[in-house]
């Protein structure tokens, strides 16, 4: 992919700062695992993907649909790879508003830094910004640009425009490894709803129009704009709808209903509760999960919900005790210890192979009641306060409700 769009509701409001540290944590822990495993390349083409880029914002327990997903997860990003960006050879620059026109003195920075052409990054970071905003004329303003570079060269840039008037954002998606010209189709896919007969420059059809400022009146809206890409709905709770089951349904199985001690290439992770094992399957996939696997973002809010309790308050003990485990076998790796990593990495595989054999039930809405009534044992919070114990009914058995059953 070249470039690829979200369409996101307009979201205003402020990340507590209970969550924004988990999430610097648990990202930084996230892309430096993804660098450790398939490379800095790797990690590019990751966050130039929408779809993954959204399920990753999920995972760290951001509103699943929101705009605010950009800012949130860009900012936790920055601030855990900068602080050691020598180490692992990524450079995070702009920002949101203000910040991003200082992207062009950043970049010169990181250039004086790794020896790479400062101009050059610079020229690209404003090509990629006049692209989206000038040449491709869809109705989004930019508010925010960041551009993420490694030390050999490679970047993806990721940023955002605004429509009030559909209180509407949009966040495209740039790579530079496949891009071959910023003003001849430099989008392989450029997404989101239609808008009618639109001003696009960078279309090859629209060589008359550079050449004589001729209208592209008589080509059809979807020749000028190739919809392939993620479109969220104004819906804040996540409905059954929006996540695969048969891939929720394993995933939960596998966290609490499976026997980790029969299952040999998991033992490491023995001991642990089986909601952190929830958590953890969800995170391992964000890291070895292949772009399909991607479709529906709304099924990693099942790690750590969202902060404003859709589908369920951030389990804080929870997400602490995953950062944990990621930061252990992050550390482990380094040294040349890779059994725990490897574990890791075994619960996407396994959560994957549980799918083949897995009818979903009808129980979605009562896993997310399930996950509330419970919230409160995992130090649960949203942006409204603390989770607390659900009163009893005389029909309830036991603190935790009705027991589900995964499996039909």
């Amino acid at each position: 992919m070249k470039r690829g769009t979200a369409d996101l509701p307009l979201h205003y409001g402020t990340v507590p700062p209970w969550l924004a540290e988990r999430m610097s944590l648990l990202g930084g822990a996230i892309a430096e695992a993804i660098i450790i495993e398939y490379g800095r390349p790797a990690l590019l083409q990751r966050l130039s993907d929408p779809f993954w880029f959204q399920s990753l914002g999920c995972v760290l327990g951001m509103d699943w649909h929101s705009s605010g997903i950009t800012t949130s997860v860009m900012n936790a990003l920055r601030k855990a790879i900068n602080y050691r960006s020598e180490e692992l050879g990524v450079y995070i620059c702009g920002g949101r508003g203000k910040f991003s026109r200082e992207t062009p003195n950043q970049l010169l920075e990181v250039a004086n830094k790794t020896g790479l052409n400062g101009n050059e990054l610079v020229r690209h970071s404003k090509l990629a910004a006049k692209v989206d905003n000038t040449a491709v004329q869809d109705g989004f303003q930019l508010y925010l640009h960041t551009f993420i570079v490694t030390k050999e060269g490679d970047w993806s840039v990721i940023q955002q425009g605004m429509n009030p008037n559909e209180r509407m954002a949009r966040r495209y998606h740039w790579l530079s490894s496949s891009l071959r010209s910023f003003m001849e189709e430099p989008h392989t896919s450029v997404c989101g709803r239609n808008q009618g007969l639109i001003l696009n420059l960078t279309d090859k059809l629209a060589a008359p129009t550079k050449e004589g400022i001729v209208e592209l009146t008589k080509e059809s809206p979807d020749k000028l704009m190739r919809e392939v890409s993620i479109i969220l709905p104004n819906h804040h709770e996540v409905k059954a709808e929006d996540v695969n089951l048969k891939r929720l349904g394993a995933a939960l199985i596998l966290a609490h209903e499976t026997n980790i001690s029969d299952m040999e290439s998991l033992l490491l992770l023995e001991g642990m509760g089986p909601r952190t094992l929830q958590s953890l399957t969800l995170v391992s996939e964000v890291i070895h999960g292949t772009p399909s696997r991607f479709s529906d973002p709304a099924r990693f809010s099942f790690a750590h919900g969202g902060k404003d309790g859709h589908p369920f308050p951030v389990p804080t003990s929870v997400y602490d005790e995953t950062i944990e485990v990621f930061n252990n076998a992050i550390h482990k790796a380094h040294l040349g210890e890779k059994d725990k990593s490897d574990a890791l990495k075994n619960l996407s595989k396994i959560s994957q192979e549980m799918e083949k054999g897995y009818t979903p039930n009808n129980y979605f809405d009562d896993w997310v009641q399930y996950e509330r009534d419970n919230s409160y044992k995992y130090k649960g919070k949203t942006v409204f306060g603390d989770a607390k114990k659900p009163v009893k009914k005389k029909e309830d058995k036991g603190e935790g409700g009705i027991q589900l059953s995964l499996w039909d």
